[in-house]
């Protein structure tokens, strides 16, 4: 895995963290889609990452 997608990799989750403690705090409906939108945009772009790495290793063997 190389440095440029560590670094996404904890951004993502960082992004996702942020969705999920912004979802439990609001009050509203908008807020409460905005939020889990985010989480779950971190959290899948984080395992699409994880699954690209994989899947350039298994092509290199």
């Amino acid at each position: 895995m190389t440095a440029n997608r560590i670094f996404f990799l904890v951004f993502n989750a960082i992004l996702a963290l942020v969705g999920l403690l912004l979802a439990g705090a609001s009050q509203d409906a908008p807020l409460t889609f905005f939020a889990l939108s985010l989480f779950l945009f971190g959290t899948g772009f984080a395992l699409w990452l994880v699954k690209k790495t994989y899947d350039e290793r298994d092509h290199q063997a």
